[in-house]
């Protein structure tokens, strides 16, 4: 057989400006006076991991933030702004995994961000995208290293008993396109409003809008 995998969140629908969002109202409730501008968060989205991200900014203001705290407060707030956005899937994707399941091939959601983030996603996405669209659904607490690291890529490989040579990964960040590529697994860029500017040299094809026969030739090829 042969599988597709979206990789985060924003492959599916894109949220980065909510996600900023949610950053920036984490810092109000606990007492920072830190707001990340666009510019701000787009110049940070070269690697993986929010909570990094606090760390990092804290630790070049020299200023000691518990992270895990601000963070956990990020995606709480993240979380409500899903269940109250009006949500949609990116153009393509819907058709994309339509046909994927026409075809028989399977469905991975291969993220690295927590459980609820990946629960409230979905949920905002039913019926068109829901936890029964996919074959497997990773998140960050079946594997120890986050991406770039293929970690994640080699477990969802492994769980579903396929190769990474008959895989397409569909990701929206550099980090996300280096850890396909590391686990052999061929990957279609589709950045969101804010990874646009990324160097994606590492991708099969950079796209602003999924087309399902590309991504399945990709998996003939």
């Amino acid at each position: 057989m042969s599988a597709v995998f979206f990789g985060s969140i924003s492959t599916l629908a894109d949220t980065s400006e909510l996600q900023r969002r949610a950053f920036n109202e984490a810092f109000e409730a606990h007492g920072l006076d830190w707001n990340w501008s666009r510019d701000d968060y787009v110049s940070m989205l070269g690697s993986n991991g929010g909570q990094d991200r606090i760390a990092t900014f804290a630790r070049d203001r020299q200023q000691d933030v518990d992270a895990q705290a601000v963070h956990s407060t990020k995606s709480s707030i993240f979380q409500e702004l899903l269940g109250s956005s009006e949500l949609s899937a990116r153009p393509g994707v819907v058709e994309t995994v339509e046909r994927a399941k026409r075809d028989g091939h399977r469905l991975g959601f291969v993220t690295t961000t927590s459980a609820d983030n990946v629960a409230a996603l979905l949920a905002a996405l039913a019926p068109a995208i829901s936890a029964e669209t996919f074959d497997i659904v990773v998140d960050r607490s079946s594997v120890s290293t986050g991406k770039p690291d293929p970690e994640v890529y080699r477990y969802a490989l492994d769980r579903l008993g396929e190769n990474a040579a008959d895989a397409v990964a569909i990701e929206d960040n550099p980090g996300g396109v280096a850890a396909a590529s590391r686990a052999g697994v061929a990957c279609v860029a589709f950045p969101n409003q804010n990874t646009a500017e990324g160097d994606f040299s590492g991708a099969a094809a950079t796209v602003d809008a999924l087309d399902a026969d590309h991504i399945v030739a990709l998996l003939k090829s």
